[in-house]
């Protein structure tokens, strides 16, 4: 997801973990970006429909891919990211056999920003309104890092909206993300932000100013991260695909203490850093199969009867 140029020694603590949520490391460490990687678009191919819609106070940008029949998916990225920062290469993928709802959340990219905090609770009310405006009466969502914890917000304040849950690489309880997470966002500023994502967001919204206030916005969400009671999560009685990478900034133990609380949940631990089996535009080990693997395990669960 988002924004931390580590140090040497917490490169060598996480071993080669790749900060997400509001800090994005490199992948593992030592490999060194290819051409491929390099070259790798953030612009999934071009959607069937994009629009604006008015939701909450703010202008919410959407797009629209595939046109398959069937309950849609709906895609939310990461801290301080776009769509195509998070799913560039995945997105794609998805729309190959079912219709993709793909979203840029408050402040981010080509959405408005409102005189207030953002939050996930707020970002989720802000999807559940847009599905109502796009006359969607249930989809599944899917969420990464910061995305994933605005989608569970969607399933605990919102479930009629949801079939089903994806929850990809992100913690209900702060206890979840390995501490040095926490102890290097205490400390994180504008100028640890990659200079990827900053280019990425000014690409779709040139205002420098803009970019600096999500920055801000998304830094400050973080340091009032709340835990999600027990309680609310089991409360989410939609079936559940909690993702993980073994080399995330999510314990895997908080991955599997999840599933033990949700009614219906699978638990799928991947040889992965922080949105590596996405092929997310931050990560810089080299380019490979994962997002095609991710897709289909995902699809498989989707697809499956509930």
């Amino acid at each position: 997801m988002f924004l931390v140029r580590p140090t040497s020694h917490l490169r060598r603590k996480m071993l080669g973990v790749v900060f997400g949520i509001l800090a994005s490391m490199a992948g593992c460490a030592g490999h060194p970006r290819t051409s491929e990687n390099a070259n790798m678009t953030s612009n999934p191919s071009p959607p069937a429909k994009v629009g604006h819609a008015p939701v909450n106070g703010i202008s919410m940008y959407y797009e629209i891919h595939g046109d398959a029949a069937g309950t849609p998916l709906v895609l939310l990225h990461g801290g301080g990211s776009t769509i195509g920062v998070t799913y560039g290469r995945a997105l794609p993928l998805f729309a190959r056999h079912r219709q993709v709802i793909a979203v840029e959340e408050q402040g981010h990219g080509r959405t408005t920003d409102r005189d207030q905090p953002i939050r996930f609770e707020t970002s989720a009310d802000d999807v559940a309104a847009l599905l109502r405006y796009l006359e969607v009466a249930q989809a599944d969502i899917m969420g990464f890092s910061n995305g994933a914890s605005v989608a569970m917000q969607v399933a605990i304040r919102h479930p009629a909206l949801v079939r089903k849950l994806v929850f990809a690489s992100s913690m209900t309880k702060k206890s979840g993300a390995r501490p040095q997470f926490w102890e290097f966002m205490s400390k994180a500023t504008f100028a640890d932000m990659p200079q990827p994502l900053k280019d990425e967001f000014l690409k779709v919204n040139p205002d420098p100013q803009k970019l600096r206030t999500m920055h801000d916005k998304d830094l400050e969400r973080m340091h009032h991260f709340t835990d999600i009671s027990d309680d609310d999560v089991r409360s989410v009685k939609v079936p559940t695909l909690v993702i993980v990478g073994d080399r995330d900034i999510v314990k895997a133990e908080h991955a599997l203490e999840l599933t033990q609380l949700l009614p219906q949940a699978r638990l799928l631990i991947l040889p992965s850093g922080h949105g590596e089996y996405l092929g997310e535009m931050t990560v810089t080990t080299k380019a490979s199969h994962f997002p095609e693997w991710t897709e289909g395990l995902i699809a498989d669960f989707l697809d499956s009867p509930r």
